[in-house]
């Protein structure tokens, strides 16, 4: 009964946070969708209706919900998240991301956090948390349950925003509480398989980190396997298994995104964008975004400027 009683308070703790958070984030987004806030990192989001399906890569983050719900498709694997679960991503990952529960009277609203793998890995020597019990690479992303402290901590961040003279001096001591609430967490081992030195998930980490920055270079998978000193057939194994991709598929996810932003950000037109990216023929770049997101670059791209004119971007 007294435990009962015990995990009702918890429980009621909880709610009582969630929506504290959740008022704190209406009133820093009543302006629009997205609020980049003065808060390295902390981006806010706010959306009245559900939203269709959208291609994107997921950056190592943190992410929570103080209403609504959102669902995350990474591979075959899906991830639904609300109130009472954060989703972590320890790595940059391609998903496909969809707003499922969002209206007028009660709004989708949501925050993240990025994460550093320097950052967690130093932690983790202060703190003299032990490495992972598991060397094995799972999953590069996965949902926690939200527990009170890690709420809090996310609040006392936002509050930062009222008194912005504090941020460059408390927002980094917060931001390291908040890692390290997650890396004692219910998935507190994923993260510190990616912040181990030596382990397949870090290695995996590494891969993906030069692929991040050369994605416009041809791949030779045995020479990025011996760089972060794998076998061929070992890395291939762990890369899918982190990214629900292949080393060329997710090399293509990257060049592909990067060609969408070039066109829509930088007004690019297709053939140079894919040139850019590193593709030599611009009808198999055609093809393959079209695949990807559904449309050929140019209608593409059109129908992204036109939401984002109409205010529904």
């Amino acid at each position: 009964m007294e435990k009962a009683l015990m995990q009702d308070t918890d429980n009621n703790s909880v709610d009582v946070a969630v929506k504290a958070l959740g008022k704190s984030i209406a009133r820093l987004t009543e302006e629009g969708e997205l609020h980049t806030t003065a808060v390295p990192g902390l981006s806010l989001f706010r959306r009245t209706e559900p939203t269709e399906p959208i291609t994107g890569m997921y950056e190592p983050s943190v992410c929570l919900i103080a209403q609504g719900a959102k669902r995350v498709i990474l591979g075959d694997d899906t991830y639904v998240y609300d109130a009472h679960h954060y989703l972590i991503t320890s790595v940059q990952l391609p998903t496909v991301v969809q707003i499922i529960e969002a209206s007028q009277e009660k709004p989708y609203l949501g925050l993240r956090l990025m994460l550093d793998q320097r950052e967690m890995s130093q932690l983790m020597v202060d703190s003299k948390l032990p490495p992972p019990r598991v060397q094995q690479s799972s999953r590069g992303m996965a949902t926690g349950e939200v527990m009170l402290p890690l709420l809090t901590a996310f609040q006392r961040l936002i509050d930062l925003l009222a008194e912005q003279q504090d941020i460059p001096i408390l927002a980094p001591i917060i931001q390291r509480e908040i890692i390290y609430r997650l890396l004692v967490g219910d998935q507190g081992e994923r993260l510190r398989q990616i912040a181990s030195a030596g382990s397949q998930s870090h290695q995996i980490a590494r891969a993906i980190d030069w692929l991040k920055a050369n994605y416009s270079q041809p791949l030779s998978i045995d020479s990025l396997a011996a760089q972060v000193r794998m076998s061929s057939s070992t890395f291939h194994h762990h890369f899918r298994s982190m990214t629900a991709l292949s080393p060329l598929q997710y090399q293509k996810q990257l060049r592909l995104q990067e060609a969408r932003r070039l066109m829509l950000a930088e007004r690019m037109d297709a053939a140079n964008a894919a040139f850019q990216v590193g593709y030599e023929s611009p009808s198999q770049f055609s093809r393959e975004y079209n695949r990807l997101f559904g449309a050929p670059p140019l209608r593409d791209i059109t129908n992204l400027r036109q939401m984002t004119a109409d205010g529904s971007g």
